[in-house]
């Protein structure tokens, strides 16, 4: 139900944590004033391909794809370089500064908006104008800039959409029909209610997780969490404050794990002890589940995520950004494309737990088969596929809410949550708070 559940189990996670507000004061002569490449028609040169800890599981399919393309076209030459997940911002940072950014390079949403909001990538919609309805309508939009216009500055590569995750056995000993999932976050919030009441205990309904949980669930409620011109955060509402009072009662009648209000990186554990009822909304943590608590896995129902009242859902993507100054912008952009093209995004999907961002892709029968609707592995492939291709999706955490906004917001809830404050003060406070964050970066 969080968006930051799929971040945690897809191939590639990144955590920007304070780094993009301290990475952003060392990026001050990054000013991306050098004008965008043109193209020349000429699909040639040496260009550099940069991904992030894929080898060495997938590196196979990676210069699968290489080898391919370079047949096609024989005039280019592609040198892959993989690197580990630590430090990964910091050294797009460092290479950025010193003119050294590859050619076509992996992003996520972090590091895609410190390269981004900086002017260092290339206006792919510019680039190809007729290419957008080869994606997901929502992994498209993901990759815009506030106050850019129409420009998308990454070619979307994999995604992981939300999805729902519960015990059955669990949920029906709470007197819940496992056929009839929550669907809006007022609604989990009842379940979890029944779910602590009936358990005596022994096991809880979800983690807290806050960090996790916003600004995702106020979105789902029909919070605004910005004025229209992107400027200020105006979540200071009556909704987010019923949020945070729910959360402060649920937590004190047991309907989450304790710890969970701080971290929650055990839930893979605790549900697969059986003390957990809803787990992560993950595709790649059913896989998890199968492989590492088989008896729970079996009591495993997977539904649509909880999409609330306009009806979106939370995606993870990471994308291909395009150096806007590369000498060799043809060969780029063609290979940024070849990428993610339908079959190279199919062919990756089979070898990870994740979904193509193409379009056509979606439609491959790989995704359609629901198996005989029991097994969750399978069951969770589809439901994944079938929102990615017809919800509403909720494509983008603002690029304002940073991860320094998401911290300090955070911070109040917990204590209102815990009973250390109200949570109208709470939420006053975090807003505040936040647009001090905004104003300062607007000042640099």
């Amino acid at each position: 139900m969080t968006r930051s559940n799929p971040a945690r189990t897809a191939v590639a996670t990144l955590v920007a944590g304070a780094l993009l507000s301290t990475a952003a004061c060392g990026m001050g002569g990054m000013s991306g004033k050098a004008g965008q490449a043109a193209r020349t028609g000429r699909v040639e040169g040496r260009i550099t391909f940069r991904t992030l800890q894929l080898k060495p599981v997938f590196t196979a399919y990676v210069q699968g794809v290489i080898d391919s393309f370079e047949r096609e076209h024989p005039k280019v030459e592609v040198t892959w370089e993989d690197v580990p997940g630590g430090g990964y911002n910091e050294k797009l940072v460092a290479d950025a500064q010193a003119g050294a950014l590859p050619d076509v390079v992996n992003l996520s949403t972090d590091s895609f908006q410190l390269l981004g909001d900086r002017g260092m990538l290339a206006d792919v919609a510019e680039l190809d104008a007729a290419v957008a309805h080869e994606y997901v309508p929502g992994a498209w939009e993901q990759f815009k800039l506030p106050g850019k216009g129409e420009g998308v500055y990454a070619y979307p590569w994999y995604v992981t959409p939300e999805i729902l995750t519960y015990n059955r056995e669990l949920f029906a000993k709470a007197g819940l029909d496992p056929a009839e999932p929550p669907t809006s976050v007022e609604q989990f919030f009842d379940y979890a209610e029944r779910i602590a009441a009936s358990s005596g205990g022994r096991y809880c309904a979800f983690m807290a997780d806050p960090k996790g949980r916003l600004p995702g669930d106020w979105q789902k409620m029909g919070v605004p969490l910005l004025d229209a011109k992107g400027e200020r955060f105006t979540f200071d509402t009556d909704t987010a404050v019923a949020w945070v009072q729910r959360m402060k009662d649920l937590y004190a009648k047991g309907a989450m794990p304790k710890e969970s209000l701080l971290a929650s990186d055990d839930i893979n554990q605790l549900y697969g002890a059986g003390k957990l009822v809803f787990g992560p909304g993950s595709p790649g943590f059913v896989k998890d589940i199968r492989q590492n608590a088989p008896q729970v896995y079996a009591n495993t129902q997977v539904a649509g995520a909880v999409t609330g009242k306009l009806g979106h859902i939370g995606i993870y993507a990471q994308s291909l950004g395009i150096r806007k100054d590369t000498e060799h912008l043809d060969a780029a952009a063609e290979f940024a494309k070849w990428v993610t093209n339908g079959p190279n995004q199919v062919a990756f999907s089979k070898k990870a737990t994740i979904y193509p961002s193409n379009a056509r892709g979606l439609t491959d029968p790989y995704f359609a088969d629901r198996g005989d609707g029991r097994d969750a592995e399978t069951l969770a492939r589809a439901v994944g596929a079938e929102q990615l291709k017809t919800a509403e999706l909720d494509a983008n955490t603002p690029v304002q809410w940073t991860s320094q906004v998401g911290d300090a917001v955070v911070r109040e809830v917990q204590r209102a949550i815990k009973g250390e404050q109200d949570p109208r003060t709470a939420v006053r406070k975090a807003q505040e708070e936040a647009n001090e964050i905004l104003a300062h970066a607007a000042r640099r």
